[in-house]
């Protein structure tokens, strides 16, 4: 994909260890980490089967939306790493910048979206091992993925984290492509979907696999992620660049391999399967049928590493912006307590890394989303509730592909780093597309 900026890919104005592929000449591809994480922890379960059931249903007719999605997150992440490069800022210091409105969206949106979230994520990681292990009750083991992805986040650093999450990508990797070929695709009917078409009945279907797959929070998440890598300062957006399509093409692989499932297993068996996490259960069974067990437990091991590794992503992303978010109110306190002739608070990553990963707010909100979470887990969720969830979940992405447009359009990004034509088509596209998508969740949760 070309440059979503201004400025040259090859030739940035400020030369460092980016400029020839990374310290010491290293090949790129070895830098390859934070784009892995974020496509990684945006892909869940809940994506496989939204992906599944779109290729039961139309075939591979819509595998250019699957495609064009991946373009979309592709420019949003990019957004997301050059304004932390760029500038030396974190998205939070941006989003500050722009008003208190922010502040109040954000707050809300992690409290409530966090402890339903925390919920889901534990659910969806049980219900493999539930069904590899039907002796243990679905519930305990969603407590255990909880308590084991908790543990896991608090004890490790980031380069840790990122080499499990890659191990669990290689995995997803392996047992969807591989599950893709046993299939026997037809190469030129799959090749034909890159044909832009809309089916009747296919466009909430479309809209789905353009806006959600890899489309959450923790998109916004990467630019921290790259800080966390090391990558500070203009210097490496290249490498950066380079970083996020890699994960991208991954994602891309992935979303169209279980296209080609959904269309050579289900579709033409008429295989109709359940919504939700539970439809890979369904698959499952299909699987052993038609393969033998060894086809259903790899596949149940695939879909373990989907959801776990959404689990300790977000575990870990989103809590490194909850704990940037309060050194944003300290600081913005401190400078009060100072008078009106303090400058401007705008920190940016702390100066040790890994200073997020041991402060008290990051550990905090990880306790949030483990612990009170587990209520849900035996109650039925209130309706008040499910709502508030709904709407401040589907205000995000619109948020996000908005306020990125504004920061990197305005004096904040330096000049050579604001949006060029292509940024600013691909992220006004994406603002769009989720307001559309905003608005159809809404309507549903007050219409049934």
């Amino acid at each position: 994909m070309a440059d979503a900026s201004n400025a040259d890919d090859s030739t940035p104005p400020e030369r460092g260890p980016a400029a020839d592929g990374g310290p010491g000449g290293t090949p790129r591809l070895r830098l390859v980490g934070p784009g892995i994480v974020v496509a990684a922890t945006g892909v869940g379960a809940g994506d496989l089967v939204a992906t599944l059931i779109a290729g039961s249903r139309f075939g591979t007719t819509l595998l250019w939306a699957a495609v064009l999605g991946c373009l979309v997150k592709i420019s949003l992440a990019e957004a997301a790493g050059r304004w932390h490069l760029a500038t030396g800022r974190t998205l939070f210091a941006g989003w500050a910048s722009l008003g208190r409105w922010t502040t109040w969206y954000f707050v809300g949106y992690v409290v409530v979206w966090g402890f339903v979230y925390g919920a889901t994520a534990m659910t969806s990681s049980a219900l493999p091992l539930a069904a590899l292990f039907p002796a243990v009750d679905l519930k305990l083991w969603a407590v255990a993925a909880g308590v084991v992805g908790l543990a896991f986040v608090w004890f490790n650093r980031y380069a840790v984290f990122e080499r499990a999450m890659t191990v669990l990508v290689g995995v997803m990797f392996v047992v969807v492509v591989l599950l893709a070929a046993l299939t026997v695709p037809n190469v030129p009917r799959t090749l034909a979907g890159l044909v832009p078409v809309l089916p009747d009945g296919s466009l909430v279907y479309t809209l789905g696999l353009v806006g959600g797959v890899g489309g959450t929070i923790t998109v916004a998440a990467y630019g921290y992620w790259v800080n966390a890598k090391g990558w500070h300062g203009p210097a490496w957006i290249p490498v950066m660049r380079w970083d996020n399509r890699i994960a991208y093409l991954t994602t891309g692989v992935f979303v169209i391999a279980m296209l080609i499932v959904g269309a050579e297993l289900l579709h033409a068996a008429g295989v109709a399967l359940s919504t939700g996490d539970a439809g890979l259960l369904d698959l499952a069974d299909v699987l052993r049928d038609r393969y033998g067990t060894w086809m259903s437990t790899l596949f149940m091991i695939g879909f373990f590493a989907t959801s776990f590794s959404s689990l300790i992503g977000v575990w870990h992303g989103v809590s490194t912006m909850v704990a940037d978010f309060v050194e944003h109110q300290r600081a913005e306190r401190a400078a009060r307590a100072l008078g009106p002739q303090a400058p401007a608070a705008a920190p940016a990553a702390p100066a040790a890394e890994g200073g997020r990963e041991r402060s008290a707010a990051f550990r905090g909100y990880m306790l949030w989303l483990t612990f009170p979470p587990m209520l849900l887990l035996f109650v039925d969720r209130p309706f008040a509730l499910v709502l508030a969830y709904g709407v401040i979940g589907a205000l995000f992405m619109p948020f996000l592909a908005g306020t990125l447009l504004w920061l990197l359009n305005s004096s904040r990004t330096p000049r050579q780093w604001r949006n060029g034509w292509l940024s600013n088509t691909m992220l006004t596209a994406a603002g769009a597309l989720f307001l559309v998508l905003c608005a159809r969740e809404v309507i549903g949760l007050f219409t049934g």
